[in-house]
């Protein structure tokens, strides 16, 4: 175990400092202003801006790690770490107003900490860190747009809330179980 840990720890020291995971640390720093403007200030507009800007970052750091060969393990860590937080923040702040908000933000925590010890156990075997995947990418956007829906539209009617919050919880399942499938099949392909 102490091998393991230790060259995690090398890794993560050999890939930090690169443009992608310094974006991902920002949207992590981001948080705390999300959280001000929200529940301190009450400006809604402002926590759009913010997660809009957040996302925005998200998008950029994907682009740059792709397009310039950036991408590393400690980043497919740290990105979804810092989308993760970021939105599970949100969801917080959305339940003040939105009691059913609680639906998503317990699946989503579910899920994320399922996965984070799923994805442990596939790096332990294999020394691989998957990248996201089409339905992972679908979640967040659906996630993130039921977000943006709440937060402009704080009179939102009961009903369509409900059907956007059902929806994006049902992906988000869906979501985790194909994930699931994915690691259980790269544990298989490593196992032969």
């Amino acid at each position: 175990m102490k091998e393991l840990f230790r060259k995690i720890f090398k890794k993560i020291g050999d890939e930090f400092f690169t443009i992608p995971n310094m974006l991902s640390i920002l949207r992590i720093l981001l948080i705390p202003v999300i959280i001000y403007f929200y529940v301190v200030k009450k400006d809604y507009n402002s926590t759009t801006f913010v997660v809009l800007f957040s996302v925005l970052t998200d998008i950029v750091d994907g682009f740059i790690a792709r397009r310039f060969n950036m991408i590393t393990d400690f980043g497919k860590f740290l990105d979804p770490v810092a989308d993760k937080a970021t939105q599970l923040t949100v969801l917080i702040c959305l339940i003040t107003r939105f009691k059913l908000m609680i639906i998503p933000f317990v699946v989503l925590a579910v899920k994320e900490i399922s996965s984070l010890a799923i994805r442990f156990v596939v790096y332990k075997r294999t020394e691989t860190v998957d990248g996201a995947k089409w339905h992972g990418k679908t979640a967040t956007g659906i996630v993130i747009a039921t977000i943006i829906l709440h937060l402009l539209w704080g009179d939102i009617p009961s009903g369509v809330s409900f059907g956007v919050i059902c929806f994006c919880t049902a992906f988000m399942v869906f979501s985790f179980v194909l994930y699931t499938a994915d690691c259980i099949k790269c544990l298989k392909n490593h196992g032969k």
